[in-house]
């Protein structure tokens, strides 16, 4: 038994690249069943969110990543080149402990990570694709986080990308008082965004989504306005930020849409914050006069200035990740032991039985 992890995340390749290989929330459960059931891998969990795409498995030693390649392959997931990083042993443990503890993402400390590890786990589960050996790795993980949480001071401060995206807007309209905000798509990325510009003051909230009801839902819970996903260009008007976080696999707002809407706004300045992959919004819309487009990787460069004072914390969170490590090594060669000794009483048993017909 091997544990492998197969993946690729912001610091190894762009948007445009990461895009490409996003599955849906929905699908990852399917996809963690089929890898789980093709030869040579056991268990499997696939993780996807704006900022990475990661194929945790359980193999057959030496067989692992040829498995990982071949299945994707024929989803048409060329997972080969320098983008992609492979860990295996104790690096997938390792790994993982740091993704869900916000130390691997974009946001030193973010805590949205680990509700999309938990959502990603829970969806492998239900497909049946997890077993003994990644239950107790993710159910460790998730012990972990909260121990780092608790005994740390990693998240102080801005931690996650929708309050960097809140500290640029800032930058652009100075106080948000006077300003709208409407979200295309009611995801919990953009749920989130919106939340902490509401917290800054921001005047109204519109929600647009292709499932009206839950734009209902999440404009009731913002003090907002719902507006059908069709119509939401009757309300661009007054819009000064524009959230982008839909589940499309395509553009959603291009040029061609935006031009003639911004001819109308008499040089009123429109933010734009693409937080999707795939993106949400044409990159071509930012050559257009009075229009700041931020997608999910240009918002790195405000996530650094916020993370220098959690950077003194990283000694003390490693050294707990590696004391856990080293613990889950242990339980992983005491279960190798007792698979062993499992093995040689059943051929003992096996070689005392009488042969029938001696």
């Amino acid at each position: 038994m091997e544990l492998v992890c197969l993946g690729l995340s912001h610091r190894s390749a762009p948007v445009e690249l990461r895009e490409r290989f996003a599955i849906p929330e929905t699908q990852q459960g399917a996809l963690s069943i089929e890898l789980a059931t093709i030869p040579g891998l056991r268990e499997s969990v696939v993780i996807s969110t704006c900022n990475r795409v990661e194929f945790y498995a359980v193999a057959q030693p030496g067989l692992g990543f040829e498995a990982l390649h071949a299945a994707l392959a024929q989803r048409g997931m060329e997972a080969s080149g320098d983008a992609f990083f492979r860990r295996s042993c104790d690096d997938v443990v390792r790994h993982l402990f740091r993704v869900v503890c916000g130390l691997d993402s974009m946001v030193l400390g973010e805590t949205e990570i680990l509700g999309q590890v938990k959502k990603a786990y829970s969806a492998a589960q239900e497909a049946r694709a997890t077993s003994k050996h990644l239950n107790k790795l993710f159910q460790r993980a998730f012990n972990v986080a909260k121990e780092v949480r608790t005994r740390t001071n990693i998240t102080r401060g801005s931690v996650s990308v929708g309050s960097a995206a809140v500290e640029l807007a800032e930058r652009i309209f100075g106080k948000l008082s006077g300003c709208n905000v409407m979200i295309l798509g009611a995801g919990e990325m953009g749920e989130l965004t919106a939340g902490a510009l509401q917290a800054r003051g921001v005047r109204s909230i519109f929600v647009a989504n292709r499932s009206h009801d839950r734009a209902v839902t999440l404009a009731q819970t913002m003090g907002g306005k719902a507006v059908r996903f069709e119509q939401w260009h009757e309300e661009f008007s007054e819009v000064d930020i524009l959230i982008g976080s839909t589940a499309a696999p395509h553009f959603v707002l291009t040029r061609p849409q935006l031009e003639p809407l911004m001819a109308r706004r008499r040089q009123r300045p429109l933010f734009c914050i693409d937080l999707a992959v795939p993106r949400d919004i044409d990159p071509e819309v930012n050559d257009l006069d009075g229009v700041y487009l931020y997608d999910i990787d240009s918002l790195q460069a405000i996530a650094d200035q916020s993370m220098e004072e959690r950077r003194g914390e990283l000694v003390v969170c490693e050294a707990l990740i590696q004391k856990h490590v080293q613990d889950f090594r242990a339980w992983l060669d005491s279960e190798a032991v007792r698979t062993e000794q499992a093995l040689h009483s059943f051929e003992r048993r096996a070689g005392d039985s009488p042969v029938h017909g001696v």
